[in-house]
Order: C-alpha cells, then sequence, then structure tokens
C-alpha cells in the first residue's frame, strides 16, 4: 500500500483535532513527555486558521478516504528553516511508511520555498520519530537537558549568595 499525503484544508479539522488528541496521549506516554506537551500548544480549532495560512503547511496521511497522520509545519523564512511542530501517525498505519512520505512532502515544500533547512524534535524515549527523523536525513544538532528542581532546593541556591553552585 502507497501512502497517500496530500495537504489539509478546512474540511478536515475534525479529523486533525483528532489526531492531534491520538498523539497528545501517545506524548505523554514517552519520558519528557509532560514537559513536551506544556510547551507545545494544544492546536485544537486553530487548525482552521493554520490549514489557509502562508506560514504552515499541513499534511495528511491517507487510507483511502481516512487521515491515519499529520504532519504540520511551520515555515520560518527569518530563521532559514522549516520547523516540524507535530508529527503523528496512528499505531495500526505505523511502520508503512506514512510518516516518512509526510516528512519527505515537508522536506520537499520547505526546498521548494528557498528555505535552506529543517528540523523537529524528538523526545528522549521516542525511539519511532527519532527513527523517523534520521531516516529522512535529519540529524541532532543539539540535545537539551533539563532537571526539575523543587522550590526548596531551589530557593535553597538562589539564597545562598554563593553563584559558583
Amino acid at each position: 500500500m502507497d501512502p497517500i499525503i496530500r495537504q489539509a484544508n478546512s474540511d478536515d479539522i475534525f479529523e486533525l483535532q483528532r489526531l492531534e488528541l491520538m498523539g497528545r496521549a501517545n506524548i505523554a506516554a514517552e519520558r519528557g513527555g509532560q514537559l513536551r506537551l506544556e510547551e507545545c500548544q494544544l492546536l485544537g480549532n486553530e487548525f482552521a486558521d493554520i490549514v489557509d495560512q502562508h506560514d504552515h503547511r499541513v499534511f495528511l496521511s491517507m487510507i483511502g478516504e481516512v487521515p491515519v497522520g499529520y504532519l504540520v509545519l511551520q515555515l520560518r523564512p527569518h530563521q532559514e528553516r522549516g520547523v516540524v511542530t507535530h508529527v503523528f501517525v496512528e499505531e495500526q498505519a505505523r511502520e508503512l511508511g506514512f510518516g516518512d512520505a509526510m516528512l519527505r512532502a515537508a522536506i520537499d515544500e520547505t526546498a521548494r520555498l528557498g528555505l535552506p533547512g529543517i528540523e523537529g524534535t524528538a523526545l528522549p524515549g521516542d525511539r519511532e520519530t527519532k527513527n523517523l527523523f534520521e531516516r529522512c536525513g535529519l540529524v541532532a544538532r543539539k540535545i537539551t537537558v533539563y532537571k526539575r528542581i523543587s522550590n526548596e532546593k531551589a530557593s535553597g541556591l538562589a539564597s545562598s549568595g554563593d553563584a559558583s553552585q
């Protein structure tokens, strides 16, 4: 089965919202998922705006007429890149090439617009997304690390007066 990829339009809002909620539930279970969900706002009703904006492209992967995945590409010409802000494929459609086909469409669109690069984010435990990016030629440029510090410990460091700690 060859993946069918097309740009989403205003008729697809309900399906995009459905897929986004499934994707967010998937992210919540991953290491670093809660922090990512806090950073990455729920698009929900905003899909109606971004499917028609010149600085976004929203791709759907389809089995026949049924959407099984989506990818949001934000175009940032001032930063000379496209950014994959959301990508999700339903579990039963994974490993069939739908994610790869959407990412290739995003890469092609970024190149067509003359932007020299594309980037995305994969959570530390999300091997599937990391592998998707790597299969399509995206490689890590930086690794962001984080540790949650309780308020008591953070307050103690801030008030200790020793900036070297």
